[in-house]
């Protein structure tokens, strides 16, 4: 059964395609999430400060994703206008451990403000053209949070997906509120992020997304992370001094929740006017988080599947490695994730470690995995050198990570950690004077390659 949706005009392609992305990115997301059944498509997260500073672009994306015929499920928080409606009131928020204690006056105000703000957000959904169907009860059930002090506030221990699914059968968005209720009746307040990891357990989507006002987890000085495979970054994250307390308790509720859902789903966190882009992009804008693949390491060519390896190289770099390449025993060290979708190779160098190749296909770098291979490969060799073809369209990448180039008409020479100037100029007449390894292309007779056929070529960093 697929599910309903919308007629998609012309123009709303046009659009989607001309402002965030390629046609064959728009047409492979479009075509995997079309693909999942009713109502686990993806399920998002919309915090309080959202709904009220950013309601109209919410329901812009929103809407947009109901006319590509994509139904996703929302929960919505309201976290900024209860503490509002409280000391409105006279009482003063109160927390312990970034949980809301909830008294009996402090949860008549949430369900006074949880069915205000749901019916508002369904309101604003409907009259940007996307049908929404408020669901304020009936779908948690929990039982008294152990921590006594934290009153009435609630553990989920069951989800009835029944309300969800009746709403995406009939063609409207579910906009569902965090309230729960015990076995006896007795209604409970939920957080909202654990409400999202409990309805997500229970509906299995392919995307969880959390949308927030930075727009992603955020490094040390202040810029969104684009990804984080969670398999090879997770310790180095918890082991950096800007991950503050409630990044990393964050981080730890994403990896459970993971942990319970299947590989191909997705935790993103981005803000409602980058949640197309999110979706439907390789590079995205927002964090992308996945359970993702370790990076394996090897001593030289031995131990690798070097028909998978050299499938990465020739389609990423588009030429043919020439025969020998992988006879030859001056290579130090591969990396490569679990499936072969990024790999490394470093050989020995005049000055430094020789880089000799970086593949990564589109779809692991937008997972994350270049970087994460990145940050194994530079924690191993703090020094490295290595080349690029001048038009390389990644070159400003590796621009970023260099600490010294050289450009010399057909390459660009990159280093790092490498500070003798004797060294470098030894590592640079080297690395130039280096054979290539792949056969020449030629271009078929009166073929002019398209820029989509381009767009293909992951990182591809040394020749």
């Amino acid at each position: 059964m697929t599910q309903p949706s919308a007629a998609v005009s012309p123009a709303t392609i046009v659009s989607l395609l001309q402002n965030i992305g390629t046609r064959r990115e728009i047409n492979e997301y479009l075509s995997m999430f079309r693909g999942t059944e009713p109502g686990r498509f993806a399920v998002i997260k919309v915090g309080g400060e959202i709904l009220r500073s950013e309601m109209d672009s919410l329901t812009t994306s929103l809407s947009f994703l109901r006319s590509v015929g994509l139904t996703p499920i929302v929960v919505h928080g309201a976290g900024p206008q209860l503490s509002d409606a409280l000391r409105a009131r006279g009482v003063e928020p109160t927390f312990i451990g970034g949980v809301r204690v909830t008294c009996p006056e402090t949860l008549a105000a949430a369900r006074s403000v949880f069915q205000s703000e749901c019916a508002r957000l369904c309101a604003a959904l409907v009259a940007s053209g996307a049908p929404a169907q408020p669901v304020v009860s009936g779908i948690f059930e929990a039982d008294r949070a152990s921590d006594n002090r934290l009153g009435l506030v609630g553990e989920v221990t069951g989800v009835d997906l029944t309300l969800i699914r009746s709403a995406i059968y009939s063609g409207q968005i579910p906009v569902v509120s965090s309230l729960a209720h015990t076995v006896s009746g007795q209604t409970l307040n939920v957080n909202a992020d654990s409400a999202t990891r409990e309805l997500a357990i229970a509906l299995q989507p392919r995307k969880v997304i959390f949308l927030t006002p930075t727009g992603g987890l955020l490094n040390a000085d202040g810029a969104v992370i684009p990804a984080i495979n969670l398999a090879e970054d997770m310790d180095r994250l918890l082991g950096e001094p800007w991950i503050h307390g409630g990044m990393a308790l964050k981080l730890r509720e994403i990896q459970r929740m993971l942990s319970q859902l299947p590989r191909t789903t997705s935790v993103s966190i981005t803000n409602s006017d980058h949640l197309v882009r999110e979706l439907f992009t390789h590079k995205g804008h927002g964090t992308l988080i996945q359970m993702g693949m370790s990076i394996r390491s090897f001593a030289g060519f031995h131990g690798t599947d070097v028909t998978r390896l050299g499938g990465l190289l020739e389609s990423s770099f588009g030429r043919t490695l020439l025969a020998g390449y992988f006879d030859r025993n001056d290579v130090t060290r591969v990396y490569a994730a679990e499936d072969y979708s990024a790999a490394a190779i470093v050989t020995t160098g005049a000055c430094a470690p020789y880089l000799d190749k970086f593949a990564v296909t589109p779809q692991a770098q937008g997972a994350g995995v270049g970087s994460s291979l990145w940050s194994r490969l530079v924690a191993d060799h703090p020094s490295l050198i290595w080349r690029s073809r001048a038009e390389n369209p990644i070159n400003p990448w590796y621009f970023e990570r260099a600490t010294g180039t050289m450009r010399t008409g057909k390459w660009v020479v990159f280093w790092r950690g490498v500070h003798d100037a004797r060294a470098i100029e030894l590592g640079v007449k080297e690395t130039l004077a280096r054979a290539e390894s792949f056969a020449p292309k030629a271009p078929a007779a009166g073929v002019v390659e398209s820029k989509s056929s381009q767009e293909g070529v992951g990182h591809v960093a040394a020749n």
